[in-house]
């Protein structure tokens, strides 16, 4: 399965100006019609999944912002009905359905750390208990759990914890499917410094959880991640990495390179070592997509 690539990055690429603590949540306020093109792009690129502009869209972080409790659940389903607009727009096209099954929407649910927005996703070491964790996150997951969203993609998610309170909240909602993503800060470790396998194996008993993986991390730590997580769980394994370059939190700011090697390329190494969901993060685009896309279908041939 394809996914899509970067939302707020590719936004921002498109002019979009998301200096702010919603981050591209904040488009769903001022310029959903640009969050439905990009969903739209993506899925005309070969993407078989669209990540909704959730990730940031907290009931925390809305009513930071003075938007109240139905503002802000109102704003939170308008992710998912953008992106299965988008969806059920470019399904519409029977041309486009060659070869192709119809596109999924899983509905992004982000760290509590992107809500700080300080970068502690990146960190973990989060001062809150369990239980607090679970109420931070609780309201969000009853929300998207009946948003119409065909999964929810628990993404960028720093320490084993924060994952195993999340596949225990998921009980809550018995009908609903999610995978779980971490971010990790090399081959070997979650961000906040579990091994991945470790993290991958105590997640394997979850029913709930249809996919473990790795988002928002270096291409050239996927591969290690990859094997680590294959010796120690069967569920399908999913990457989505960003580009290559580092991202400061304190000026909200990228600098570096892309990896030189061709995202494409890459996704090669990436199935061989076990991935069967593969897309893009931060600074990766629709070219990105149509490449990996132009790929799986040489997978495709006999």
């Amino acid at each position: 399965m394809i996914l899509d690539g970067a939302l707020a990055t590719e936004l921002e690429r498109r002019g979009a100006d998301l200096r702010d603590p919603l981050w591209s949540a904040k488009l769903l306020i001022e310029r959903p019609d640009l969050i439905r093109a990009v969903h739209l792009d993506y899925f005309e690129a070969g993407a078989d999944l669209a990540i909704t502009a959730s990730y940031q869209a907290s009931f925390a972080a809305f009513a930071a912002r003075g938007i109240g409790f139905d503002g802000a659940s109102r704003l939170l389903r308008s992710s998912v009905e953008i992106a299965r607009s988008a969806r059920d727009s470019f399904w519409a096209d029977t041309a486009v359905r060659v070869g192709r099954s119809r596109p999924l929407v899983a509905a992004s649910v982000g760290p509590y750390g992107a809500m700080l927005g300080d970068g502690a996703e990146y960190r973990g070491r989060y001062s809150l208990s369990d239980a607090a964790l679970a109420r931070f996150h609780r309201p969000r997951l009853a929300l998207l759990a009946e948003s119409g969203a065909d999964l929810l993609a628990c993404e960028t998610i720093p320490s084993l914890r924060e994952a195993l309170v999340l596949a225990d909240l998921l009980r809550e909602f018995p009908d609903t499917a999610a995978w779980i993503s971490f971010s990790c800060k090399d081959g070997r470790d979650t961000c906040e410094g579990q091994d991945i396998g470790t993290a991958a194996s105590a997640l394997g008993t979850c029913a709930q959880i249809v996919a473990v993986g790795v988002n928002c991390t270096a291409p050239g730590h996927i591969v290690p991640l990859l094997r680590r997580m294959r010796e120690k769980t069967s569920k399908p394994l999913l990457v989505y990495p960003n580009s290559g370059e580092d991202y400061d939190a304190d000026s909200k700011s990228w600098s570096g390179c892309a990896t030189a090697r061709p995202f494409a390329a890459q996704a090669r190494d990436w199935y061989d070592a076990g991935a069967r969901l593969i897309g893009g993060c931060c600074r990766t685009t629709p070219s990105d997509i149509r490449a990996i896309k132009r790929w799986s279908a040489q997978l495709e041939r006999p």
